[in-house]
């Protein structure tokens, strides 16, 4: 499988890279991403550039499969028009380019809650991008919606640090759906998914990320 990684400097997929470049079923790895990369391999490739102006035709967007860890917070973002490009428009412009030069398969790193109608602005981007991927008619679609994300992330987010710290303590006695979900697991998921897909569209709930 030729796989594109769309995300790869971000938690969930800086640890999907390795494990994509260590899986003997991927034979190459295309990973787009706006700064250059640490890591080098042989079979992954790093193209550098403008999300905002994606060629037509890449040679190197001729992949089986592409995984998409890209996300933001509207903290990040700093605002909604921002937050709405980076989590919709970006994903979807990249699955529009890898389609057409021949992916069947999708696989999204989404969010629990993803709702189109959603009256919570978050979860309404989610789900409109779940919508409009699912409008264009991959052979596989796969989304993976966890909940709150456990790891160790660059940036500080500290709302879900303390949501982090009070779901660890709890998480025993919680219900599966409401327990942290490690970054190392989803990341699992959305490989397995694009090395393996199966046909149709497939939802991978956070209560099957516990770990």
């Amino acid at each position: 499988m030729r796989v594109m990684l769309l995300g790869a400097t971000g938690l969930v997929g800086g640890l999907a890279l390795p494990m994509l470049l260590g899986d003997p079923r991927c034979t190459a790895l295309v990973a787009p991403t706006r700064r250059p990369l640490a890591a080098t391999h042989g079979k992954l490739r790093n193209p550098v550039l403008a999300f905002d102006a994606l060629p037509a035709a890449p040679e190197w967007a001729r992949v089986d499969a592409v995984i998409c860890a890209l996300g933001s917070t509207l903290a990040q973002a700093g605002s909604r028009e921002a937050f709405h490009r980076i989590d919709h428009d970006y994903p979807l412009a990249f699955a529009r380019v890898a389609q057409a030069q021949g992916a069947r398969a999708y696989v999204l790193n989404s969010a629990a809650g993803a709702n189109a109608k959603s009256s919570i602005f978050y979860s309404r981007v989610k789900g409109e991008l779940e919508r409009d991927l699912r409008a264009l008619g991959f052979a596989s679609l796969t989304l993976v919606r966890p909940g709150l994300i456990g790891g160790q992330r660059n940036e500080v987010r500290r709302g879900e640090r303390l949501a982090l710290h009070v779901l660890g303590a709890l998480g025993p006695v919680l219900p599966r759906a409401w327990r942290i979900n490690p970054a190392t697991v989803i990341a699992a998921a959305l490989v397995e998914a694009a090395l393996a897909p199966q046909p149709g569209e497939h939802v991978v709930a956070s209560s099957a990320l516990v770990g």
